[in-house]
């Protein structure tokens, strides 16, 4: 047995031994594939006219809009108009049942008439009232009696006549008449229905003049001023329509505390009485060294933006200042953390990590190259 295991140790010390591998140096480099990139995702910071903004919303409003409403209580006879009618100023556009007031017409009438007769008869009893005091044969106290009784008899009739006149405005207060030119937006009552005065019927708006009602807040209305320009959007149109600040409200808002600003829009085939619009309005423009706004990251603590560093990914933290509009782009301005020139990933990169390494276009090289210099 002790034989056996000497010839085993002797046969395995025989054989040749295979060299061990070594571990990689620490700082060997390690071949990466790199990240190709598109020219839609590089962007850089350029210095350019930077146009500060207001972003606002709000409601479009006519700025004529009027209701027809009931001036007398009557039931609807008739409408002659459907929503979508155009109206003149003064147009009949439907009646209200007439019948009550013709007959109050015809009664003040008569009761006018009847006011005449009485004055005519105290009108004669004191013209011959008179012709017998000068006969000596009634006292002159007759004579007062009847002055007193014309007298009475003339406001009778004038109360009479003032009856007829309202009467005759009532019968024409039946009629509903467009107190503006424009388009019928609402019927709100309907031919049957008995309404009551003032009862709201029918809605007409005047597209020629909309404008936009946008809440500004306390900060932002200090550099507001009238006569600026904005570019609106309005919901379900893909044209940018242009507007300027025609009046800001003296007084603020009950509650929300914010000022209202109505901007007059250029008028569109497009805008509706109550369509929701959004937009900006330009405050100040001067040059400044800018970045698009969607290079900018914020899932850190601080803004930072991807720059290209010598071929490679590389964060670098933003202080930004005024964000506005250059050449129709949201920009931001960078007052520190990136020069003049630098390229930088745009959005469309999506979130690329720190020290990654990049393939840029060829048409961009050159740039890159410049970039990575710095």
């Amino acid at each position: 047995m002790v034989l056996l295991v000497v010839i085993v140790f002797a046969v395995r010390s025989l054989r040749p031994r295979q060299p061990a591998v070594a571990p990689p140096a620490p700082g060997a480099s390690v071949a990466t594939q790199a990240l190709e990139l598109g020219a839609q995702d590089l962007t850089s910071v350029e210095r350019r006219p930077l146009t500060s903004v207001l972003e606002v919303s709000g409601s479009l409003r006519a700025v004529h809009s009027a209701f027809v409403k009931a001036r007398v209580a009557a039931e609807i006879q008739r409408l002659d108009v459907l929503e979508g009618h155009a109206v003149r100023a003064g147009q009949a556009l439907g009646q209200l049942d007439p019948t009550e007031f013709d007959w109050r017409l015809r009664q003040a009438e008569q009761q006018a008439a009847a006011a005449r007769a009485q004055l005519e008869i105290a009108q004669r009893q004191f013209t011959n009232n008179k012709a017998l005091v000068a006969q000596g044969f009634i006292s002159p106290t007759a004579l007062d009696s009847s002055a007193s009784s014309e007298a009475g008899a003339q406001a009778t009739l004038q109360a009479a006549l003032a009856a007829v006149e309202l009467a005759r405005k009532s019968q024409a207060d039946a009629r509903l008449v467009a107190p503006i030119a424009g388009l019928v937006s609402q019927r709100l009552a309907q031919p049957g229905e008995r309404v009551a005065i003032d009862a709201k019927i029918l809605e007409i708006v005047d597209l020629s003049r909309i404008e936009l009602e946008a809440a500004i807040t306390p900060q932002d209305l200090a550099s507001l001023r009238v006569g600026a320009k904005a570019q609106l959007k309005v919901d379900g149109s893909t044209d940018t329509l242009t507007a300027n600040v025609v009046r800001i409200n003296p007084s603020a808002q009950t509650g929300s505390r914010t000022v209202t600003a109505y901007l007059a829009v250029t008028p569109h085939p497009s805008l509706r009485h109550g369509l929701f619009a959004r937009g900006w309005i330009s405050l100040d423009q001067r040059n400044a060294m800018v970045l698009p706004l969607s290079a900018v990251r914020n899932d850190q603590a601080k803004p930072y933006a991807i720059r290209i560093q010598q071929g490679r990914t590389e964060q670098r933290v933003l202080n930004l200042g005024m964000r506005g509009q250059s050449d129709g782009v949201a920009v931001v301005e960078i007052l520190d953390g990136l020069a003049e020139g630098d390229q930088v990933l745009a959005a469309s990169a999506g979130l690329v990590p720190a020290g990654v390494l990049l393939k840029t276009p060829p048409t961009l090289a050159t740039s890159a190259s410049a970039s990575a210099s710095r």
